[in-house]
């Protein structure tokens, strides 16, 4: 009997992940969510697991002890997290340090003694902001959009590849990421145990519950359907700013792939995310929220930059795409209606996190 264990496994990412797998891998697999509970709304994925028979245990990446608590792990999916790209503005770095890398550090000494498969899910924020913001960008009607000749490597209108340069300052957050890439792959050369790296962009779907720094989809369909302000904030305040979308799904299909044959995608790092098809500025989701909701709500403006801010980041899914065969499925469109959906279902449960 196979043990999965799903690492942050109450959150958004974690808690679809656990579910899946408990669905296709057979009543063989025991499927394992272990999580913290510190975000707000973490509780309502419980009764979601349990129903699934997800065995789910209440601790913690920092304690190496609430790992070892689960015994002998065959596949571990790492989508722990302080997600936030704003932790350590204005406050101590404290927590996201001690998760984000020494949370890591942790699941990678399981790993190793158990010679566990690991899918380490890490982020497109490790690549530098300031290099991100410098690139030629063109602005459009409704976006700005990244010219085809760049200077920098790894850039295009397609988006960003794994050859995007990593020096630079990418916030606390896109650090300890790219930290934990690095001991990873230490790990897995030094100890031998098999693993994969995906470097995800904005991901997105039902049960993730959006803040203003973290799950913009959300964000902006809940302020639609509870009839909360906006702000367009940065860049002009137009609302222009780019990103690519990828639903939860999607990303559940990839995995599912890389499990199947790892030794194929063993080492390997990708950028995983929605990619050109399903990019869309601030001004365009807001259309697409209208639609979905039939609601219009006010939206003001705000110029100037928060730190961390970039103007257009897209995936470019080429090298995962040519590897796995894979490619994103549903497009944001889909993605706006499926949250929609699920607000308006559990719109109680829901208004006091996603309102506040």
């Amino acid at each position: 009997m196979k043990t999965y264990l799903l690492t942050g496994g109450a959150g958004f990412v974690g808690s679809n992940l656990a579910l899946r797998f408990k669905a296709s891998m057979g009543d063989g697999a025991r499927v394992v969510a272990l999580d913290n509970l510190r975000r707000r709304g973490s509780e309502l994925q419980l009764p979601r697991l349990r129903a699934a028979g997800v065995e789910f245990v209440h601790g913690d990446i920092r304690q190496l002890e609430d790992l070892e608590a689960v015994g002998p792990v065959d596949v571990m999916v790492e989508c722990s997290a302080e997600p936030s790209v704003l932790a350590g503005y204005g406050d101590s770095p404290h927590y996201v340090l001690q998760t984000n890398l020494m949370g890591t550090l942790n699941c990678l000494e399981i790993a190793r003694r158990y010679k566990t498969d690991v899918v380490f899910l890490s982020t497109s924020r490790v690549y530098p902001m300031a290099v991100i913001n410098r690139l030629r960008c063109g602005e459009r009607k409704t976006r700005f959009a990244l010219e085809d000749s760049q200077e920098v490597p790894g850039a295009s209108a397609r988006g960003f590849s794994e050859d995007f340069p990593l020096e630079g300052t990418r916030s606390l957050y896109g650090a300890t990421k790219l930290a934990s890439e690095l001991m990873m792959r230490e790990y897995m050369e030094m100890y031998g145990f098999r693993g994969v790296i995906n470097r995800c962009g904005v991901l997105s779907g039902p049960w993730q519950m959006g803040k203003v720094d973290q799950g913009v989809v959300v964000l902006w369909v809940a302020a639609h359907h509870f009839g909360r302000p906006l702000n367009y904030i940065g860049f002009g305040g137009e609302g222009k700013q780019v990103r690519d979308v990828l639903h939860i799904d999607d990303l559940g299909d990839l995995i599912e792939i890389q499990l199947r044959d790892l030794s194929r995608y063993d080492g390997k790092v990708y950028n995983v995310g929605g990619g050109l098809k399903n990019s869309v500025s601030l001004q365009e989701l807001t259309t697409l929220c209208r639609e979905a909701t039939g609601r219009t709500i006010p939206i003001a403006s705000v110029a100037e930059n928060r730190p961390a801010d970039i103007r257009c980041y897209i995936t470019d899914n080429g090298k995962v795409e040519t590897a796995a065969g894979w490619t994103p499925r549903r497009d944001v469109r889909r993605v706006v209606q499926d949250v929609s959906d699920w607000i308006g279902a559990h719109s109680e449960a829901l208004r006091p996190l996603l309102t506040s």
